[in-house]
């Protein structure tokens, strides 16, 4: 990261010798965004100073959370869901609600960023990191917004597939998606309020979608709030445990922290004020815990619809009753004892053959409204991470091409040489690469949000930095389990060496993020040449041109 001249702020960084201080903008009108956000309309909060708590503030500040909580209801985490609820019946439950809540946690570090400094979490790294450890985030940071992005726009594909009885294929699905897509996005011309409203909208075609499934299915509600709040698994193997990982793994994602951390950008709060930015924290912590409450619901009305009508089904049973219903897609089920195993694309075939064809069509609009809503917001996540890493000062449309361009092509390479039947090897591929990814998100959050030179004196507390640490070390280490399992099952000696080399790789530069996360931590001893460092800097007015 190099100056251009002595001077040491600009857009409120303070420079030093060693590291770099944010300084919150006096105010949201007298200094302009460092960058240029997707989002040009900022929402007005409205003055209530004698109330303790307001509905209309809350409501003000209600969107950035329900956006975020998309990811939470990725066709990726719905396959999580039933392939949960069909391997290990209710027993899981508590799994999910366990990273539910520790994605909330995670989620309040990167709204708590956004609200302080007036920046992204990418922007933050642009402007703390040096550049080949910024440039090399910013790639790893791609990788889990393709793969993300694959599954997105793919369940998009099956659920037309599936609403269309097959007469649409995976590769014509995808290009349908990529060009609603454009027009969706651009929706927020119309205001920024209508914009969240059309993703309130989805969400709620979510929740009606699944709680039809689930009031059709009539689960034993007993067992389900047993299997939510008794942290115990009679009777698991190595089949629930590695699902119980890959919850894990589909509920934190780690585009959604560098989302999360921009969308709280779009509401009017004097940073200056500590008073405003206090509120504004306290009002986006309660929407999102209202919004991921509801995401929660949604994923628990899926878990708990397959663990009542499959879980312990065999290939045979069901293939019987697809028989006996004159179902087209029998072949799917090979007549042997195995246990059934499924996907959103089979989820959807099962739930017609035992239940008839309108909760296959329910449920195919359900996945329709999951996909489309998480490949926006998909979008959204690259064009942040893009113009933060990168500093881009492109028009609005050459971003999101770009953007959309890097993340669909491999989307539509895959559509068009794999079979909508055959695409469980991929989503569990896309699952391992995003699990790699999360340190890259979840560290240099946590490291930002514990050092006072940012945070000022919202920067976290000893507790605070304690459970953070302990959660991030938790969440990866589960993660790692995840990719190594993955890694042993492909039995070639070749992609074990290349494994391992990615591996020495991958944790060095692991390495250097949790070297420069302890320091900011208040591990002084390790602080021997690093940029980050959490002593107090002096603020200096003079304004200086920045190259980044």
């Amino acid at each position: 990261m190099l100056l251009k001249n002595d001077s040491p702020q600009e857009n409120g960084i303070i420079q030093t010798s060693q590291y770099s201080s944010i300084s919150p903008p006096a105010s949201p009108v007298a200094q302009e965004e460092p960058f240029s956000t997707y989002f040009e309309e900022k929402v007005p909060v409205p003055e209530d100073v004698n109330q303790i708590f307001s509905f209309r503030k809350l409501w003000a500040f209600t969107g950035p959370g329900f956006l975020m909580s998309i990811a939470y209801l990725d066709p990726g985490n719905i396959e999580s869901d039933l392939q949960s609820g069909a391997k290990a019946g209710f027993k899981l439950l508590w799994v999910l609600l366990g990273a539910t809540i520790i994605g909330l946690l995670l989620q309040r570090l990167a709204a708590r960023l956004g609200v302080v400094t007036g920046m992204h979490l990418a922007e933050v790294c642009n402007r703390q990191y040096p550049t080949v450890p910024r440039i090399i985030l910013w790639l790893m940071v791609e990788l889990a917004i393709i793969g993300s992005d694959m599954q997105e726009v793919i369940g998009c594909a099956i659920a037309l597939n599936l609403l269309s009885v097959g007469r649409i294929p995976l590769w014509a699905g995808v290009l349908i998606t990529i060009v609603d897509t454009f027009v969706f996005l651009f929706l927020d011309k119309y205001g920024l309020r209508k914009l969240e409203a059309f993703f309130g909208f989805l969400i709620t075609i979510m929740a009606v979608s699944f709680g039809y499934e689930y009031v059709l299915v009539s689960p034993n509600q007993g067992e389900v709030l047993k299997g939510m709040f008794i942290p115990y698994c009679e009777g698991c193997g190595a089949v629930q445990l590695e699902q119980a990982v890959g919850i894990v793994g589909a509920v934190i994602m780690p585009h959604n922290i560098y989302l999360h951390s921009a969308l709280v950008k779009s509401r009017q709060i004097d940073r200056g004020n500590k008073k405003e930015v206090k509120e504004a924290n306290k009002y986006y912590f309660i929407e999102s815990t209202i919004a991921l409450f509801v995401s929660f619901l949604i994923n628990v009305f899926v878990v708990a619809v397959f663990a009542e009508a499959f879980y312990m089904k065999t290939n045979m049973q069901v293939s019987a009753e697809c028989n006996a219903t004159g179902s087209p897609h029998t072949d799917l089920f090979p007549p042997d004892n195995n246990t059934l195993e499924v996907d959103i694309y089979k989820g959807g075939v099962v739930l017609g053959c035992f239940f008839g064809p309108a909760a296959l069509y329910i449920w195919a609009i359900g996945i329709l409204a999951a996909g489309q809503s998480s490949t926006m917001t998909g979008t959204y996540s690259g064009q942040f991470v893009m113009e933060g890493f990168l500093n881009l000062r492109w028009s609005r449309f050459a971003r999101v091409l770009l953007t959309r361009s890097i993340a669909i092509t491999p989307t539509l390479l895959v559509a068009i040489f794999q079979d909508v039947q055959h695409l469980t090897g991929m989503n569990d591929f896309l699952n391992v690469l995003q699990s790699m990814q999360l340190p890259f998100a979840l560290i240099p959050i946590l490291t930002f949000t514990s050092l006072k030179s940012i945070m000022n004196d919202f920067a976290n507390g000893l507790a605070w930095k304690i459970s953070g640490g302990g959660v991030i070390l938790m969440v990866c280490a589960i993660n790692m389990y995840f990719v190594v399992v993955y890694v042993t099952t492909l039995n070639s000696v070749l992609l074990y060496v290349l494994a391992a080399l990615l591996s020495i790789a991958y944790l060095s530069f692991v390495g250097y993020l949790v070297w420069q996360c302890l320091i900011a931590l208040g591990v002084s001893c390790l602080d021997f040449g690093s940029r980050v460092s959490n002593r107090p800097a002096v603020l200096i007015e003079e304004q200086c041109e920045y190259d980044s």
